[in-house]
């Protein structure tokens, strides 16, 4: 499922296509995706001019001119895909269209159906159900090594469950939560309420390095994800840990014949990678 570097990378390509332009047809093609879409959905998209457009966590956020805000979550297999016209025919998974008076053509297309799009007013937004519980922006000025640590007081899950918890950082995945542990020295099988201070501060910084590293690159691209141009995302080949089960990890330092290299073990029913000789 793309994580907060994805759907940071893909709102970056769509912005110049939409921001400023107005919706001339927005096209439906089907009843649902994971959920129904809203009532009147393309009515209340069409004619509208598009003010910005913003990522919360994984979602897209296309905010409208009369207020109202367009919520998209590419769900496992979800794309933008940005054509400067119409296509000839559209493809069996293409399932909501945005075409812009400039004659850009936005086709959200998910082969799975797992993504979704709703609407809702800006002024309510934070409040929506799909937004509300979330917890901070791991990219905004507020996020910290205290604001961290006082998220995690308390939790005795290990921190790599606390860290994939949307209501504790918002938008990180099990890519990045690896990664960002791996940076941080900190082992995943830690008790989550024993980082503070120092290393809160620590595995702060490091979120933030591993999502701005990522954002850099595009993006991973593992199986279905694009970003908007089409291009693959490059942040795969820059993994430190992350899939790399048995390999050594850059800067090891130790005999990987006798230490086995990086490490896969399973948490909540999810592949962690971890260096058992740096992260404790």
């Amino acid at each position: 499922m793309p994580e907060l570097p994805e759907v940071e990378t893909v709102c970056r390509g769509l912005a110049p296509h939409l921001e400023g332009r107005t919706l001339v047809q927005v096209l439906q093609r089907r009843a649902n995706l994971r959920v129904p879409f809203p009532d009147s959905f393309c009515e209340r998209l069409t004619g509208r001019r598009v003010e910005s457009v913003r990522r919360r966590a994984k979602y897209i956020l296309v905010h409208l001119d009369d207020g109202t805000v367009l919520i998209a979550h590419l769900g496992m297999s979800g794309r933008m895909i940005i054509t400067p016209e119409r296509p000839a025919a559209w493809g069996a998974h293409d399932h909501v269209v945005l075409e812009t008076d400039a004659g850009t053509v936005v086709t959200f297309n998910d082969a799975r159906r797992f993504g979704l799009m709703d609407l809702a007013m800006a002024e309510t937004l934070a409040e929506h159900p799909l937004l509300r519980a979330l917890g901070p922006e791991p990219l905004g000025n507020a996020f910290s090594g205290p604001v961290l640590a006082a998220r995690l007081a308390g939790r005795m899950t290990s921190i790599k469950a606390a860290l994939l918890d949307q209501s504790v950082v918002a938008g990180l995945g099990n890519i990045y939560v690896s990664e960002a542990l791996f940076l941080a020295r900190l082992s995943p099988t830690r008790i989550a309420a024993t980082v503070t201070g120092a290393k809160a501060e620590r595995l702060a910084t490091a979120i933030r390095a591993v999502l701005e590293r990522a954002i850099a690159a595009g993006g991973s691209s593992l199986r279905d994800y694009r970003q908007a141009s089409g291009e693959l995302g490059y942040f795969q080949h820059q993994f430190s840990v992350y899939d790399r089960e048995g390999a050594p990890c850059p800067g090891c330092s130790c005999d990987v014949a006798k230490t086995g290299g990086v490490r896969r073990i399973v948490q909540a029913g999810r592949s962690t990678f971890y260096c058992p000789q740096r992260q404790r």
